[in-house]
């Protein structure tokens, strides 16, 4: 009974976190300044860790929490390059 909610609350939240995504995916599309699609990047990419942290949950796998850690740095690393060449104009000194 209580796996059954709680099977159910991970869906749910899931899908909450993928309407997000889409959100975010639309403001990447519609933004009218570069930091606006910086900042729907990074959603993107925080969104993406909790999803896979919302999957390793629901699935039981420590696999999903691993993919979550690569996603968070690979992510970290990204906005930095961005938000360094908004600022420079360039990313390699």
């Amino acid at each position: 009974m209580i796996a059954d909610a709680l099977n159910a609350a991970l869906i749910f939240t899931s899908f909450c976190v993928v309407l997000a995504m889409l959100m975010a995916t639309l403001r990447l599309l519609l933004g009218p300044k570069a930091q606006d699609r910086v900042i729907s990047l990074d959603m993107l990419y925080v969104c993406g860790m909790i999803l896979m942290v919302l999957q390793g949950m629901r699935h039981q796998s420590v696999v999903y929490f691993e993919l979550a850690l690569l996603i968070a740095a690979l992510g970290f690393a990204g906005s930095m390059a961005m938000a360094k060449f908004l600022l420079r104009g360039e990313v390699i000194e």
